[in-house]
């Protein structure tokens, strides 16, 4: 089971008005989105309980991904408290991803 949260425009703000946020934009045919499905489910289990660790499914949120400027995917855009902290464009590595996670916290 995924311990990530799969978000929608109804859970969006909820989930990510308070603390960190990780927010993985991906779609199912995106090859780079797929190579890095499994680092977030490893940063979601890592995070469980310290970061929200989310996805949003471009193909069915595309409103979602107006409202945050996505262009590309996958982008991840890291939040905190409902703010837009950062944003990184493409395939990065686990440790990249960790080391921003934990800037936040």
């Amino acid at each position: 089971m995924s311990k990530y949260t799969e978000l929608t425009p109804a859970n969006f703000e909820e989930i990510t008005n308070e603390g960190v946020s990780l927010v993985d934009f991906w779609a199912p045919w995106c090859g780079p989105c797929r190579m890095i499905a499994p680092v977030i489910e490893e940063l979601a289990e890592e995070f469980e309980g310290k970061a929200n660790i989310c996805k949003v499914n471009t193909d069915e949120e595309q409103d979602l991904a107006v409202k945050y400027g996505i262009r590309s995917i996958p982008t991840i855009i890291f939040m905190k408290n409902g703010e837009v902290v950062d944003t990184m464009v493409g395939a990065s590595s686990k440790q990249a991803f960790t080391d921003k996670i934990n800037s936040l916290i």
